[in-house]
This record gives C-alpha cells, sequence and structure tokens, in this order.
C-alpha cells in the first residue's frame, strides 16, 4: 500500500514538475523496499503524500506518507527518481584549451537527476567553445568546461565596423584586449586615436552602433 501511494504521487509529481519546468524526457521511478518488520495498522483515511526533500523531485527523495485517521501515523520513504535527456557528450578524448569542433561532441540519453551543473542539450551549445579541462571519451559536457573561446588576441589588427541602420562605415582598429565572439572589448580607433568599446562579430572584426 505504501509503494503504491509513493509510486502514485512520485509519477504524478514528476509529471507536474517536467510540464510546469517544460522540460522534455523520460523518468524511471524506483521505491525503496520497506522494513519488512514495520507494521502500520489500517487507516480508516484516504493516505496523503508530500515530498519532504528535495526541492524538485529528481535524484534521492523522500516522501512523507501519513495516514490522520483514527489511528494516526507517518511513514517517510525513500525513493529513487532517474530523468533521462539527450545531452551532450565527447566522442573522443579531448584536450585542455582545445577549441570543439562538430565531430568532438555528439547527443546521447543520460540520467540527469544527478547532474547538478548546467549540462547542454545541444551541440551547437558547445561547438567553437574552448575547453577549460581535459575530457574523457564519452563524457557529458557541462558549463564547467567551457569558456568563450578568443577569436581577436590583444594587439590584432582588426576591421570596426560602425552601423546605423543599414548604412556602415569601415575603419583600420587595433584590439586592445582579448575576446571571443559577441564579447565586448576594448578597440582603438587607428584613424582618430579613440578608444571604443566593440562587440566582437567574427576573427578580426568587431562593430558597434553610430
Amino acid at each position: 500500500m505504501l509503494i503504491g501511494v509513493t509510486q502514485g504521487f512520485l509519477e504524478f509529481t514528476v509529471e507536474d514538475y517536467l510540464a510546469t519546468s517544460q522540460t522534455e524526457g523520460r523518468y524511471e521511478i524506483e521505491v525503496n523496499q520497506l522494513d519488512p518488520r514495520m507494521r502500520m495498522p489500517m487507516c480508516d483515511k484516504e493516505l496523503t503524500a508530500t515530498l519532504e526533500s528535495p526541492a524538485r523531485p529528481l535524484g534521492r527523495v523522500t516522501v512523507k506518507v501519513r495516514c490522520e485517521g483514527v489511528s494516526p501515523w507517518t511513514v517517510f520513504v525513500p525513493a529513487q527518481v532517474r530523468l533521462f535527456r539527450e545531452i551532450v557528450t565527447t566522442t573522443r578524448p579531448l584536450k585542455r584549451a582545445g577549441i570543439i569542433e562538430p565531430q568532438d561532441v555528439t547527443l546521447r540519453e543520460r540520467d540527469v537527476s544527478t547532474i547538478n551543473q548546467g549540462f547542454l542539450t545541444s551541440v551547437d551549445e558547445a561547438i567553437g567553445q574552448k575547453l577549460t579541462r581535459p575530457t574523457v571519451a564519452d563524457q557529458v559536457i557541462t558549463l564547467v568546461h567551457l569558456e568563450q573561446a578568443e577569436v581577436i588576441r590583444k594587439g590584432d589588427q582588426v576591421v570596426i565596423t560602425a552601423r546605423s541602420g543599414t548604412l556602415a562605415v569601415r575603419m583600420p582598429g587595433e584590439a586592445l584586449a582579448n575576446g571571443g565572439l559577441k564579447e565586448q572589448i576594448r578597440v582603438k580607433n587607428l584613424n582618430s586615436q579613440r578608444v571604443i568599446k566593440a562587440q566582437v562579430t567574427a576573427p578580426g572584426q568587431v562593430e558597434v552602433a553610430m
């Protein structure tokens, strides 16, 4: 009875969590066996179940099952909820500071209920990024593994594009800092000698709004 109530409650709770958080994936629920010596009196009211811990119904969870009848009682039932999603993993060992290329990563189904750091659900989020640490083959890539790859280095000659609507003016510049795509860096306009902030748009290319 307790197992069935816990299973049903967790199925409802997990379904609700996935719908509310707009999370895709399949789940598995495993309710731990209770001590066979435990003998609870029959409850003359419908049992109630609440999630005792953690805040989200994933990983190791504890469900509080209560009887609020004539002979009230409470039992804490442990369970395991696994959530499987297609996430980014490596296809081969990769070196620290290497730039991730399309053939280096793929999507594979993994249990994400125990992954605390932000995993990736699209290979496009990883391709072109620089690794902060080495990885082995078939390793889950998370945000802590990645940093923006520098496409411009301090001292590089760059083309500054100043845009206003459809009008674009280009001028030579010098990067005063390293920068990755979409990052803002300081650039010297070599025509006016002014230092400006511009967004990196490509190797050797930065852009400002006029």
